[in-house]
């Protein structure tokens, strides 16, 4: 049987699962990668690439990097591979409808959500944000619009009380690799018919530094859900008031725990407890930051900053 001839077009460290997968599969031709160019990072800004490309890197696979998926010149090279199959997973562009006509069998494309819902750039985040039960990971057929296109395969996974974005991202990468690995073959073949997405979508906004400013005049369950969903990134942070300075905190875990005082008041800062009231009920905070300074658990933190009862967490922006 004929190998599937297999382009791939992903960025970011979730993808890796799923490029191993290609690479290990039995079935599979890896015809090469496709991914953002390199970006600037760090304080001298020096480019640096794309954990895709340093994948293919590593095992010698050919990498292409457009400015644009619909340069004439690009959609050439594409065309000259002749791929039965595009696969696509976060990688960051607008397939125009030329290239998704390319490949034999379509382009198919992965996506962190239970689609309709959360379609957009940050469904994992959204999904903690909101309290949701489960996510997963939806395979679809790719059209021109936005996370539109009809459905070949969803892998359904719970959100434990204990999971942060970290922890969605890592399993939904496993899930998603074998979702593809264990669809592909019958996609190739003909042999499913993808069904239209239900009524209801959802839009799953970018994140932004600001969102990780947290409120606590809003409910625990929606100040530990916003911690939860922006860690690692972008992190989520209060100031913390005193007659003589403002001190930004970032905040890394909390717990919900009963209690009830003026939002935003510590009114239990102990050697090794640091409770802080919200609109409703309140948080233990488990693993905090000063600004400069390192990620450390609260019994730590407060050993050597030692922070009185009464004490008060005010929202504020980040500046740069």
């Amino acid at each position: 049987m004929a190998r599937i001839r297999t382009l791939f077009f992903g960025t970011p460290e979730i993808t890796l699962p799923t490029l191993q997968a290609l690479l290990n599969s039995t079935f599979v031709d890896l015809l090469g990668v496709v991914t953002q160019p390199d970006k600037p990072k760090g304080r001298n800004l020096k480019p640096e690439p794309s954990a895709a490309k340093n994948f293919a890197l590593q095992h010698q696979i050919p990498v292409w990097q457009p400015i644009k998926v619909r340069q004439p010149d690009f959609l050439e090279q594409v065309r000259a591979l002749a791929p039965d199959v595009i696969v696509v997973f976060a990688y960051g562009q607008i397939f125009p409808q030329v290239l998704l006509d390319l490949p034999r069998r379509h382009c198919i494309n992965l996506h962190t959500s239970l689609l309709p819902k959360y379609r957009g750039a940050a469904p994992i985040q959204w999904a903690i944000l909101n309290g949701d039960a489960e996510t997963g990971v939806t395979l679809m057929q790719m059209e021109a619009g936005m996370d539109t296109g009809p459905i070949v395969g969803m892998v359904r996974t719970p959100i434990a009380p204990d999971d942060d974005a970290q922890s969605v991202h890592d399993r939904l990468a496993r899930l998603g690799a074998e979702l593809l690995l264990r669809n592909l073959s019958d996609w190739n073949a003909g042999l499913l018919l993808p069904s239209v997405q239900p009524e209801g979508a959802t839009h799953a906004r970018k994140i932004t530094k600001e969102d990780g400013s947290l409120d606590f005049l809003l409910p625990a369950i929606e100040v530990c859900n916003r911690i939860k969903a922006l860690t690692p990134w972008p992190g989520t942070f209060a100031f913390l008031e005193s007659s003589s300075s403002r001190q930004l905190i970032k905040i890394w875990r909390a717990e919900i725990v009963q209690g009830e005082g003026l939002p935003g008041t510590l009114f239990k800062s102990d050697r090794e407890n640091l409770v802080v009231a919200c609109g409703k009920g309140a948080l233990r905070l488990l693993e905090i930051q000063r600004e400069g300074g390192r990620r450390l658990p609260a019994k730590q933190f407060l050993a050597g900053f030692p922070v009185a009862e009464g004490s008060k967490f005010s929202t504020g922006t980040v500046v740069g």
